[in-house]
């Protein structure tokens, strides 16, 4: 045997061996050979086969040999040439294994033909070992015996095996028929019937059909709504009849699903998919209308015409808005039947559309024929297949219907060169869906006729500097052209009305504030000015249009020029009238007719404008404008004012919520005019009249445009930082006042109230009432009577199980120790003693208090028990001490020991009666009780032992002696004869002889619950510790006080799904990532412990580990290590902790099911009170499980699950792990697969649903074929899109894979669903919004930052969009939609390339557009991950600035700016793109603010205003500077955070964490991230490029090396930064400062964004000042940036690579003119300062100018000479040594010739570099905007030398400030305090010291 074949069998071996012990050494759980079979071979046997033969092995390995060779032949049959992917390693993998089972049998030859025989022998045997009749027997014996008789597990147990053993039955009965025919027929007969018997093996998602079947196990079959449901579909007499040849299973009758399946040909799997999906959706449905009764049970009418109408309802609006007629003449006289069949046919239509699912109206239209196709073949007497999906005798839906359309998408979408095509060249999904808008449609006709809707565009040409691209067809009706102008275009009433604003403010400025009719005159120059700016929009639309003008409604571009002509008339008639108007007013005795004139015209104009908006806008009028409507001039106003599309009809709200956002922005534009007004606009009149006057100015170098025009510049400079601001600061306004408006929304809803566990602990008597008026409904009859005392024992007993649960969890996720649980567990509150018992830690040490308090008295008895009473908790702990004993005491003892109790009890109520108690007992003495009776209690706690009830006995007579001789006060006169009897039978020693030991569970509960309220003797008033378990408890038990709809018994709650994206993302930790360290020695094993080390010691303690133990000793333990993985897993950013916490909603149903079972009137309403709240067992109750699978579907769509599978990646088998331990769990992913046609290998597409099987294996459920690769558009929507069939219910939660939820959250999701139902406006919700906790915040003060600025928009923020600004829209996850309304709209994202990279608000854009509503709930929330580290950081903030960008050029930004009323279109620009346009404003005011007064320091104007008239400094400048200073530090942005942490957590502790966050420099961080947005947003509206960013959601605990942040940072904030730095030195240098402070007052802002944005990634880098780190540093930097470049060279590796990567954004001819344009801003800084030098004296001529550019070449020949190429000059090395020599001879001896001859001073040296460094990068800039043309000069290599020494200048620049605080080691322990949290940081130190073998580690 070869040496590879050896290794290959070891290899086997192990796998084999991994399988049998079913986890690997680190957990994972086992794969094998069988679940690695290619899916290439698209065969389920092979796989099933190979499970069985490994299964049997052990038992009979000659079998399992013929099953493996069986599986060989077969996968040899399906591809003899082995061409399919992998399955060349599969079959020699396979044969090795058949090798292997053949070397274990002795040595000899095989006698193949006895295989048969063997089969048939093995067969019987197994059936005889395994005892199949009885197993079954005895399963159902144990099913009828009651499903809650305690056998649960029992049950659970003989199901497994009996679906194991029958499995394995099943696979060797196949087997055997397939190698022979000749099978006794005996034998045939018992393996049929065995085969009938796993019908429920095969593979099923929910409901298993026939639900008939003799075997099926799951409860869900006997709901009466499912069968119901299933009877719906079931075939009709009036149904044609299907072929006899048409295979249906014989296990059930043929339904509607297979009449179409066969008319139309759908996948198998679609049909399979869909008959569930639409049995759910009805059934669901039918629950909420009432569960009917009858013993063959039907479907309401209501219920199916609800399900109807919302699944077609798109449609039904489609034919209505097109004015056709739907399928349907009449919808009353559509049958229950045939509205069964159209939803079905949609379902189908909709399951099998794969990315067409993206085109809702195509798929109406399809949906239109397809209908009217089935009326036809209705009609028939037997089926027919359809016209329009046959082709050569073949019906196939798929290939007939679909794949003609994904043809011409996919061509569209290559076209688009994976996004870096412009928007207009290529067709989208929006422009192929808004094809189907229109009549123009059905020229389409059906079947399809190929139009030139179906053309496919040409390549694009690859030549960058071409301007157009391939042949392609049009848009359809809009072009996402890449300009800003989108900007106005979108919002232009915004624009408008802000310019008109400031021109009126302005004007009333400038005439003093007096409004005469001088003022009212210049006011109505507003009239020209608005025309004008309507002309402008016009004109853009004309613009806009271009490249969709062939293809869009002629009627459209009609509209389109019609308001360009009147637009433009309208402006010049205008703008003519009022200029002659102001001319007639000029002329002495003018009659002013023109201005009369004029008057008219505007009063006119603006009056039918103003009343067309108020119909349109005002929702009140909006039924007015709908009767107007019949006349056809109003008509034709509306559409030339507004062109109606398909979405956005109807965007209007109830006259109440307009009149609140109405008030709310009429109060922050109050607020913004007279801030405008008074420290704006008013304070620069008079500087301006000054610096217009001013004449005879003396520039300073040669002006060429400053003459002559009233110093225009100078206005301008002093003008525009505070225009700027003016746009920018209604922003400003609108945060704060949503801040405080939000803060107020908060307070309503009862938000803070319990923000601590002294308020949990005060209001905790409460809580079971609040829980079960909200979260548990009980019927009336099942409530007590109306005795205080007995409903509060009832709700507490219903309360009980479910906080307990919740207790339960949070110690099971180690955020509690055991005895925390213990003392915050409930008891059941269902036995005999008077009174509501309460968690201990409410009554812990109130004993002890009550018992000094006593003992001390000397007050009355009803001073003393009020007294006592002022602590409820205290009172509660002494009267349940007080019946608690008596209990006991009465329960254990018998005769004479009983009737002592009895007598003392009587004595006790008798002296409170009289209230004589001080005088009777000796409460001085209660001490002596407590102890005896703490004795007693503690040995009855112990087992039952003779010696144990001896010691009970001793402890008994104690106490009788006690309470005899020290306690009683007097003699008790009454009953003598009896305390004769007892003190007798104590005498003669027969007193408590004898005591019943309590077995009883409850006595045994309330002897150990009492023995605990008399030991523990602190206080528990800081239980639980844990930080986020006192989070959790508090908010949900604030939440009980909240507002939210009542919940529904779960059979009668809306159905719903979670839905979860995947691509391949960490699953689960692995052993080496936990343990591998970093440069540093640290593990991320190491870092949780530090960071979590409550929860590590809990940890620990439940798997039964010593905390001082070895850590070695845990990974002895496979079981352990695996536990170790998912509590590591469960504190990181996991797919394995957001299953854990979806699966959470499946646990909650499941109890609250469990706990209702009482109220449901089902099998199982016959049980005592007691176990009504016995929750033991609830997770394997079959009824349980099932309806909460009826109510519940969780989806993770893993992308490549296949490909990982195949791989063989830690990732597949981490995701199986997940299944088998999660049931519920699903899996979708797409299985790539090839197949060989025509001796060509073909690649097919499936979309794909698994589960787990009873082996632990992936189980096939749907195998659906798409049409082609469904990734056309961006990854994650199509990734959702290929998944959401399997999907399930009314709702769907969209959850990310960085998300947690919380088991008591679960409990609420009833009442979230119930929503839906809830008035919330004038249209139903469409998307409910949840709140977020974001668990990131405490792993570093980066994390804390993002995690306050997060949770202030998630809570505040959104409350603020929903009420009273109904513009919230979908901002990610975990929203849930209304399902059914987004599936037939398109889905629930967006996925055209890179215009929908923020595929999720396209969502809330969508389903606002399409007439929904989306709302915002706070009383339940779940868990999100954030980026921690700071780089994370700005990869996402550049994700989401670059897709603001992209919504910007987008048709839905537009289409609600169009179609929003004023107000809500404020309100949603300054929440979208708007807030981004206002950050990118504040950096561009300090440019704005520099270059003026650049401009004004270079000319030497500044210094002659400020001489003459000190109008420099002024207080709009200074309000303007300040205001930004403000917004760039983040003070606005906090002001919602602080609002929020007073809300939340009380004054103190929000100023507390404020202050923090100022020490922890937040503001530096705040500012970087201002640069971050700026760029990437700035960036992608101008040339594209944004991109999906991974950010990589791990802990942040490496050290980032210089050069990544180099390269990371460089052109978005290194570069600007140094620019500020510059404008601010040549300010410093040449500007006219009174002195240092005003040019610090004036600067700081700038100052302190330039240094933030320098030195923010080093002073936030792990380890960013550890001296040997900078070292390792430089060296790392310089290496990179050294490097040569080349083919494959990534950028991480060469600078020569990353600066092609950092250019490649710039492709288009528009692209390079606006960079080339920019760039030239840097040449000023060499214009102004030649002219400064002292060596030009006064000089001001151009020639000064044009000799700088002479010096500038010769400094550029001696750089070429000194940088000259040593390969190009190996030739000649020392004559190039010589020249250059002497070329720095000659430069040295010129430069100090100069400065001795001429009037050149060393300053005037230092000034020029200063010049010439920005001209040198404007040169380089434009030079790499026109890198083709310049490539082509052959220039490419010089330019690019001389970019490298500008990086290595600017890395210089940053480094050495860096390295010099790096020499201090205090700086280095500071940043360490600063960036983590305490125990971190000494973790972090500890562990440098102790690892002593790390070289960091001696620094």
């Amino acid at each position: 045997m070869s040496r590879a074949e050896e290794l290959w069998e070891r290899l086997v071996r192990a796998a084999l061996r991994r399988e049998r012990f079913g986890m690997g050494s680190v957990g994972h759980p086992a794969g094998g050979i069988a679940g690695y079979v290619p899916s290439s071979l698209n065969n389920r046997d092979i796989d099933t086969i190979l499970r069985v033969a490994d299964e049997i092995q052990d038992e009979e390995p000659n079998v399992a040999r013929i099953l493996c060779e069986h599986a060989y032949s077969l996968a040899q049959n399906l591809d003899p040439n082995s061409e399919g992917r992998g399955v060349l390693q599969f079959k020699t993998g396979l044969m090795s294994v058949i090798k292997q089972k053949l070397a274990k049998r002795e040595v000899g030859t095989i006698d193949r033909s006895q295989d048969v025989a063997r089969l048939l022998e093995f067969y019987r045997l197994y059936r005889e070992k395994n005892n199949v009749d009885k197993l079954r027997e005895e399963e159902m014996m144990l099913r009828e015996s009651g499903v809650f008789s305690g056998n649960l597990g029992e049950l659970e147990r003989k199901t497994l095996k009996r679906k194991r053993v029958f499995g394995t039955l099943r696979v060797l009965g196949m087997v055997l028929e397939q190698l022979t025919e000749e099978i006794p027929a005996e034998l045939k007969r018992v393996i049929e019937s065995d085969a009938a018997m796993t019908e429920d093996l095969i593979a099923y998602n929910i409901i298993p059909f026939p639900l008939d079947a003799p075997t099926i196990t799951n409860a869900i079959v006997s709901f009466p709504e499912v069968r119901a449901a299933v009877s719906a579909l079931k075939h009709y007499r009036s149904l044609p009849k299907l072929p006899s040849d048409f295979s249906i299973p014989e296990t059930r009758s043929p339904d509607l699903m297979d009449f179409l399946h066969y008319v139309f040909g759908f996948q198998k799997d679609n049909v399979s998919n869909q008959r569930e999906h639409v049995v759910l959706l009805l059934a669901n449905e039918q629950s909420r209308h009432g569960i009917p009764e009858e013993p063959e049970p039907k479907l309401d009418e209501a219920a199916v015409q609800k399900v109807f109408l919302k699944s077609l309802d798109n449609y039904i609006k489609w034919c209505n808005y097109l004015c056709i007629q739907p399928v349907w003449s009449s919808l009353d006289a559509v049958s229950k039947e045939k509205k069964v069949l159209f939803v079905s046919l949609y379902f189908l239509i909709w399951g099998e559309a794969a990315n067409i699912r993206f085109l809702p109206e195509c798929l109406c239209y399809i949906f239109h024929h397809m209908a009217r196709e089935m009326d036809e073949a209705l009609r028939q007497q037997i089926a027919q297949p359809a016209n329009s999906c046959s082709k050569d005798g073949v019906v196939s839906f798929l290939d007939q219907v679909i794949t003609p359309l994904y043809d011409v998408v996919a061509a569209e979408a290559a076209n688009n060169e994976n996004g870096r095509a412009p928007h207009s060249a290529w067709r989208n999904y929006d422009d192929f869906n808004e094809y189907f808008w229109s009549l123009h449609c059905f020229d389409l006709s059906w079947p399809w006729r190929k139009t030139s809707f179906f053309q496919k565009p040409e390549p694009r040409s690859k030549n960058p500097l071409k301007l157009g691209g391939g042949q392609h067809r049009g848009k359809t009706s809009f072009v996402e052209h890449r300009t800003f102008f989108h900007l106005y275009h979108s919002f232009h009433r915004l624009w408008i009305f802000l310019v008109m604003m400031f021109q009126g403010l302005t004007i009333i400025a400038f005439n003093n504030g007096h409004l005469n009719a001088k003022t009212l005159r210049e006011v109505l120059s507003l009239g020209p000015t608005f025309v004008v700016m309507k002309f402008t929009e016009s004109v853009l639309d004309v613009i806009m249009m271009y490249g969709a003008y062939s293809t869009t409604r002629r009627l459209a571009v009609s509209r389109i020029f019609l308001r360009f002509i009147w637009f433009g008339v309208a402006s010049v008639v205008v703008s003519f009238l009022y200029v002659r108007a102001l001319q007639e007013e000029s002329k002495p005795n003018s009659n002013s007719v023109v201005f009369r004139l004029y008057l008219i015209v505007i009063g006119i104009y603006g009056g039918i404008h103003f009343f067309i908006s108020f119909l349109m806008r005002i929702p009140a009028c909006h039924r007015l404008t709908e009767l107007c409507d019949q006349f056809s001039l109003i008509r034709f106003i509306k559409w030339m004012r507004q062109e109606q599309y398909y979405v956005g009809r109807g965007m209007y709200e109830r006259t109440t919520d307009f009149i609140k956002y109405m008030i709310f922005w009429l109060i922050i534009l109050s607020g913004k005019f007279a801030f405008a007004y008074f420290f704006q606009i008013k304070p620069l009149v008079k500087p301006t009249r000054t610096v217009i006057a001013m004449d005879n100015i003396e520039y300073s170098w040669h002006d060429f445009v400053s003459r002559n025009n009233h110093n225009a510049l100078t206005v301008v400079s002093l003008w525009a930082p505070v225009i700027a601001m003016y746009l920018l600061d209604i922003y400003i306004f609108y945060t704060v006042l949503s801040a405080v408006w939000g803060f107020l929304l908060g307070a309503r809803d009862r938000l803070g109230e319990i923000r601590s566990l002294d308020a949990v602990q005060k209001l905790f008597e409460e809580f079971p009432e609040a829980f079960m008026k909200r979260l548990h409904p009980v019927r009336a009859s099942a409530s007590p009577s109306s005795e205080v005392v007995e409903k509060s024992k009832f709700d507490a007993a219903r309360f009980s199980p479910f906080w307990n649960e919740i207790i339960k969890n949070l110690r099971e996720e180690d955020y509690l120790t055991n005895f925390e649980m213990e003392l915050l567990f409930m008891p059941k509150n269902t036995g005999k003693l008077p009174l509501v018992q309460w968690p201990l830690f409410l009554l812990a040490s109130k004993i002890f208090l009550a018992k000094d308090i006593a003992a001390e008295s000397r007050d009355s008895q009803d001073e003393l028990w009020e007294r006592i009473s002022r602590d409820e908790y205290m009172k509660y702990a002494v009267q349940e001490c007080y019946y608690a004993l008596r209990y006991i005491l009465t329960a254990i003892l018998e005769a004479e020991g009983r009737t002592w109790v009895e007598r003392i009890y009587e004595g006790i109520e008798a002296s409170i009666t009289k209230k004589t108690i001080s005088d009777d007992f000796q409460l001085n003495k209660l001490q002596l009780v407590i102890s005896r009776v703490t004795a007693l209690l503690g040995i009855l706690n112990q087992a039952e032992k003779p010696e144990h009830e001896k010691g009970a006995v001793k402890a008994v007579q104690d106490l009788y002696d006690v309470v005899r001789h020290d306690v009683l006060a007097i003699y008790l006169r009454e009953h003598s004869d009896q305390w004769q009897s007892i003190l007798k039978a104590r005498t003669e020693g027969r007193l408590f002889a004898k005591l019943n030991w309590p077995r009883d569970p409850e006595l045994k509960a309330q002897v150990k619950r009492l023995y605990s309220l008399l030991t523990i003797k602190d206080s528990a008033s800081n239980v639980p510790k844990n930080l986020e378990a006192r989070r959790r408890l508090e908010f949900f038990t604030n939440s009980l006080f909240m507002d939210m709809p009542p919940a529904r018994p779960v059979q009668e709650m809306l159905s719903f799904s979670v839905f979860t994206p995947y691509y391949s993302e960490i699953v689960l930790y692995s052993m080496n990532e936990l343990l591998k360290k970093n440069e540093d020695g640290i593990s991320i094993l190491f870092y949780l412990q530090k960071i979590y080390p409550d929860e590590w010691k809990n940890f620990l303690a439940r798997i039964g580990r010593d905390e001082n133990a070895a850590e070695t000793e845990l990974y002895d333990s496979p079981s352990d290590i695996l536990e170790l993985r998912f509590w590591a897993s469960y504190r990181g950013q996991t797919l394995a902790r957001t299953v854990r916490g979806m699966m959470y909603y499946r646990k909650a149903l499941m109890l609250q099911t469990y706990l209702e079972r009482e109220n449901a009137g089902d099998t199982e309403a016959a049980l005592s009170r007691l176990e009504t709240t016995d929750t033991q067992g609830y997770e394997l109750s079959p009824e349980a499980r099932a309806r909460a699978d009826l109510k519940f579907t969780y989806v993770v769509t893993c992308q490549i699950y296949g490909r990982q599978k195949e791989e063989q990646k830690p990732e597949a088998t981490d995701i199986a792990l997940l299944m088998q331990r999660n049931e519920a769990l699903r899996v979708a992913f797409i299985d790539v697969v090839e197949t060989l046609k025509d001796g060509k290998v073909h690649t097919e597409y499936y979309s794909k649903l698994v589960k787990a099987d009873i082996n632990g294996k992936d189980k096939e459920i749907y195998a659906i074929k798409l049409p082609g690769d469904p990734k056309l558009g961006e990854g994650k929507p199509e990734n959702q899109n290929h998944a959401i069939v399997f999907t399930r219910g009314n709702a769907v939660q969209t959850i990310d894979m960085n998300q947690d939820n919380y088991f008591e959250e679960a409990l609420k999701v009833r009442n979230l669903l119930e929503e839906f139902d809830r008035d919330h406006g004038i249209r139903p919700p469409t998307i409910l919004g949840v709140r977020e906790h974001v668990f990131t915040g405490s792993v570093s003060s980066l994390a804390s930052f993002m995690s306050n600025q997060e949770s202030s928009f998630v809570t505040l923020g959104q409350r603020v969009l929903a009420t009273p600004l109904k513009v919230r829209m979908h901002y990610g996850h975990p929203d849930v939609f209304d399902r059914v309304f987004h599936i037939t709209r398109g889905g629930i994202s967006k996925a055209s390339r890179i215009i929908n990279i923020s595929e999720d608000i396209y969502a809330g854009f969508n389903s606002t557009l399409r007439q929904g509503n989306i709302t915002h709930h706070e009383y339940i929330q779940v868990g999100k991950g954030r980026d921690v580290g700071l780089n994370q950081i700005a990869l996402f903030e550049g994700k989401v600035a670059g897709g603001n960008g992209e919504q910007v050029l987008s048709r839905d930004v537009y289409r609600l700016g169009q179609l929003f009323d004023f107000f809500r279109m404020m309100s949603f620009y300054f929440t979208t793109v708007g807030f981004y346009f206002c950050t990118m404003l504040t950096v561009l005011t300090i440019y704005i603010f520099l270059y003026g007064r650049a401009y004004l320091a270079l000319s030497g104007v500044g210094e002659t205003m400020q001489e003459r008239a000190r109008i420099m400094d002024n207080a709009a400048l200074e309000a303007a500077l300040n205001t930004q200073f403000l917004f760039q530090i983040g003070i606005f942005s906090a002001v919602p955070m602080v609002l929020g942490f007073i809300l939340e957590q009380g004054f103190l502790r929000a100023i507390v964490s404020f202050i923090t966050m100022q020490l922890q420099l937040c503001t530096v961080f705040f500012t970087f991230s201002l640069g971050t947005r700026t760029h990437y947003f700035g960036r992608t509206i101008l040339h594209g490029g944004a991109r999906y960013q991974a950010t990589g959601r791990g802990f942040v605990v490496r050290h980032i090396k210089f050069s990544e942040n180099y390269r990371l940072y460089s052109r978005s904030h290194f570069v600007k930064g140094l620019e500020v730095v510059l404008l601010l030195v040549v300010y410093l240098a040449y500007g006219y400062n009174d002195s240092a402070l005003s040019y610090i007052l004036l600067s700081i802002s700038s100052w302190f964004m330039a240094l933030s944005w320098l030195f923010a990634p080093y002073l936030f880098n792990p380890s960013g000042f550890e001296w040997q780190k900078i070292v390792e540093d430089f060296r790392d930097w310089t290496n990179w940036l050294f490097y040569r470049g080349g083919i494959g060279v990534k950028g991480e590796e060469s600078w020569e690579a990353w600066w092609d990567e950092e250019m490649a954004h710039i492709r288009t001819m528009r692209g390079r003119i606006f960079e080339t344009i920019l760039s030239l801003r840097f040449f000023l800084f060499q214009y102004g300062i030649v002219y400064k030098l002292n060596v030009q004296g006064t000089n001001t001529s151009l020639t000064v100018y044009g000799f700088s550019w002479v010096v500038l070449a010769v400094l550029i020949i001696l750089f070429k000479v000194f940088t000259f190429s040593q390969k190009m000059s190996v030739n000649f090395q020392l004559l190039l040594r010589f020249i250059q020599g002497v070329s720095f001879m000659i430069a040295i001896a010129g430069v100090a010739v100069a400065v001795a001859l001429t009037d050149l001073s060393i300053p005037d040296i230092f000034a020029s570099i200063l010049a010439f460094v920005p001209t040198g990068w404007g040169i380089l800039s434009i030079a790499a905007a026109w890198k083709p043309l310049v490539k082509k000069t052959g220039l490419w290599k010089s330019v690019r030398s001389m970019a490298r020494l500008y990086d290595a200048g600017m890395g210089m620049i940053i480094f050495v400030p860096v390295a010099f605080f790096s020499w201090f080691p205090f700086v280095s322990t500071f940043q360490t305090r600063l960036m983590f949290n305490q125990a971190f940081s000494r973790g972090l130190e500890i562990s440098l010291i102790l690892a002593g073998n790390n070289p960091n580690t001696g620094l």
